[in-house]
């Protein structure tokens, strides 16, 4: 018995356990069946022993994620934190370093053959995105979608990958038999942020293509600009230019969220603002004295992006805040920023003219 997997393991793939002992040991060197793919990315398959993920004080009950570490490469990505459970660093381990959890639909489909969510929603691509480009080998997130419509249930799905339309077909049959969304991430359409912030991502218009493209198919898909990072792209101008390309769209929902900033996220974020726009590291040292922006500028970020939405008539589209959807407390002022309205009467203060930024008439975001 001492010789045999444990139940779902795959003989000759380790555990996650065993991939942060190894890294600790030998460094991503030492991974014992990593196989580096499309230039510096290293990806290791390894085996789960759960799929089902349960979380607390969100809009959903559990979370998906097939894959660890994500090649999009975001450099604001809140994940990027949960690398050091790995040994691995927030930085380029985030996107050189991806665990594939081979045996994950497998594993899923025996948890829900053992109990019923009772129509929870399941949250997919929370934490790495399910449409990164080494899906297109793997096909973890489509067997995962094959998985969850016999048992209709219920899934949010996020992403940046258009290769999402490869699965429309799932995803029309998972709609008729339950509720299924699909949310976009894209901050912006400004090319120069885009290339700066989401290095790996595809370009934000063929992302709104593949939001119309859904739609066109009855898909309920729609855009969450998130996270709109001040003094990169903040500017009311290009939050207006996102917004008409969204409503162009033919999106059915659309939420913003303003940019939070904790832990190992913070560090790597710090360090890249340093580099890459140092004119705006003493002007985040006063707005982000916390995680979260300044109160002050969230309430601005809130009214400037509720006008441009009732604009171009996306409010009765607008997803609603979380302390409208979790089943918690509201939140305070101090801590909502992340909620989704946004805007400004003004240009970010805190920032001086300089890359990235702009005066209140320019645009960006």
């Amino acid at each position: 018995m001492k010789n045999q997997p444990r139940l779902f393991e795959l003989p000759g793939r380790p555990t996650t356990r065993a991939v942060a002992r190894a890294v600790r040991e030998a460094g991503v060197g030492g991974l014992p069946g990593g196989v580096r793919r499309g230039g510096n990315t290293v990806y290791q398959e390894i085996a789960c022993r759960t799929a089902l993920n349960r979380v607390e004080g969100m809009p959903f009950r559990w979370t998906l994620n097939p894959y660890r570490g994500c090649t999009h490469g975001c450099h604001y990505c809140f994940a990027r934190r949960y690398q050091s459970q790995l040994e691995l660093g927030a930085g380029d381990d985030f996107s050189s370093v991806v665990l594939v959890k081979s045996n994950f639909p497998d594993v899923l489909a025996r948890e829900l053959s053992r109990r019923s969510l009772d129509g929870q929603m399941v949250a997919l691509g929370t934490a790495t995105d399910p449409y990164q480009p080494i899906e297109g080998r793997h096909r973890l997130t489509r067997r995962t979608l094959s998985v969850l419509i016999p048992h209709a249930t219920p899934v949010g799905l996020i992403t940046k990958g258009t290769l999402v339309i490869r699965d429309t077909d799932l995803l029309v049959e998972l709609s008729r038999r339950t509720r299924c969304t699909v949310t976009f991430s894209l901050p912006t359409v400004d090319v120069d942020a885009w290339r700066s912030l989401e290095p790996g991502t595809a370009h934000p218009l063929q992302r709104l293509r593949a939001v119309r493209r859904l739609r066109d198919a009855g898909v309920d898909a729609g855009v969450l600009m998130a996270p709109i990072v001040p003094g990169i792209s903040s500017k009311p101008a290009g939050i207006e230019r996102t917004l008409k390309a969204i409503a162009d769209s033919g999106a059915s929902h659309v939420g913003a969220l303003l940019l939070h900033l904790e832990g190992d996220t913070r560090r790597h974020f710090l360090q890249f603002l340093s580099r890459e726009y140092p004119q705006l590291v003493a002007g985040y040292g006063r707005l982000y004295a916390g995680t979260y922006a300044s109160a002050s500028y969230a309430t601005r970020f809130r009214t400037v992006m509720g006008a441009l939405m009732a604009k171009y008539g996306l409010e009765r589209k607008r997803l609603p805040g979380p302390e409208q959807r979790a089943s918690r407390p509201s939140m305070s002022d101090r801590t909502r920023p992340h909620q989704y309205g946004l805007g400004f009467q003004e240009s970010l203060r805190p920032f001086p003219a300089g890359r990235g930024y702009a005066a209140p008439s320019a645009g960006g975001c």
